[in-house]
């Protein structure tokens, strides 16, 4: 009975990697193969203000490259949310912000750099230098377009729905699928979950559901992780959510739009922490007619974090590489304005005016 289960389950494996779109490169996977097959320390990095994409990209990362043996250590420009905390080992993740002289030691002592859910090293904030002066060869595993020459191999695909479905591609290709254990599919189905809106955006192709299958038979509780994730917040957020929402969203029907702001005082009156306002963006999509919306946080005086999303075939990408000095996918993107809201927000309207026609055809 046993043999034949064993059996059952190669089937299925085998069977799961014909339905599979083949989407990396042989030459990408030899590449990281012999990397990781020389080296024996490796540093895996995401970019600044992490969210659950980059936190379950590089922790399952570094739960397979410690299932090899080898001594892995995840590195972030800073803190990541407090609701992303349960991960596995995400105790152990540390923030260049804080411990700067350490992570630059093991940059700089690293056989090898992971560079994930990032497309050029700015995004990885005051870690850029010293990620850009190691002379390890640095392997990137993203999904936002448009990637820099600043790295040794590339695995760069917009199509993937997230950086931790590249992450359980390339561990499967390297070992199969039983090389995944329970907290890797963990860290994978928080990234490929949080990245798509629960599923509800960037998850229409099969192979995001086959994956999700495999992890699932890895053990996982997908209720238990979505309620982890959108269920664990503090009142103070709640409350800011519900400012945001009644006091602070302004709807422009006229162009199938919604705006969002929160000034720096603002954030400081509800006590909001890191992650308090992820997510926030998506809210004013759920209105009747609105196609793309736009939120306006000043992280700190002088400077304003853009976050843009939009439904159907609106590029919001185009309005974040024309007037927010950003850029990302079509229906997801972001960028950053240095000045004043009053300024950031006539950016927004100039976009409104620009691709008036294209919201509201």
């Amino acid at each position: 009975m046993r043999n034949i289960c064993v059996l059952c389950n190669i089937f299925v494996i085998e069977k799961m990697k014909d339905m599979l779109e083949n989407i990396i490169s042989q030459e990408s996977i030899g590449s990281i193969k012999e990397i990781v097959g020389k080296g024996r320390s490796y540093v895996i990095t995401a970019h600044k203000n992490p969210d659950g994409d980059a936190m379950g990209s590089t922790l399952a990362l570094c739960h397979y490259l410690r299932s090899l043996g080898k001594e892995a250590t995840v590195v972030l420009p800073n803190t990541y949310p407090a609701f992303l905390s349960w991960l596995p080992s995400a105790d152990e993740v540390l923030a260049y912000d804080v411990d700067k002289e350490r992570c630059e030691s093991l940059v700089a002592t690293a056989d090898a750099l992971f560079c994930l859910d990032y497309n050029v090293l700015s995004r990885t904030g005051d870690a850029a230098q010293c990620i850009a002066a190691s002379s390890a060869p640095k392997v990137l595993i993203d999904h936002h377009p448009q990637p820099s020459d600043e790295f040794n191999v590339l695995v760069s695909h917009p199509e993937a729905c997230s950086t931790c479905e590249l992450v359980f591609r390339v561990i499967t290709a390297l070992g199969g699928t039983e090389a995944l254990n329970f907290e890797m599919a963990q860290c994978i189905y928080t990234g490929m979950m949080t990245d798509t809106g629960a599923f509800a955006y960037a998850s229409t192709r099969k192979d995001v559901y086959l994956i999700i299958a495999e992890l699932l038979d890895k053990g996982i509780d997908k209720d238990w992780i979505y309620r982890k994730v959108f269920y664990n917040f503090s009142v103070t957020r709640m409350r800011l959510w519900g400012y945001a929402m009644y006091d602070k969203l302004k709807v422009y029907n006229k162009y199938n739009a919604a705006l969002i702001t929160l000034s720096h005082s603002e954030l400081m009156r509800f006590y909001a922490s890191k992650g308090d306002t992820e997510g926030l963006v998506n809210q004013p999509l759920q209105v009747k007619g609105v196609r793309f919306s736009c939120f306006l946080r000043e992280e700190q005086p002088g400077k304003i974090n853009v976050s843009l999303r939009s439904v159907d075939d609106f590029p919001c990408n185009a309005v974040a590489a024309d007037f927010f000095n950003g850029g990302g996918h079509k229906n997801a993107s972001g960028g950053e304005v240095y000045g004043t809201m009053e300024m950031a927000v006539e950016r927004f309207r100039q976009a409104l005016q620009k691709y008036k026609a294209e919201l509201t055809e």
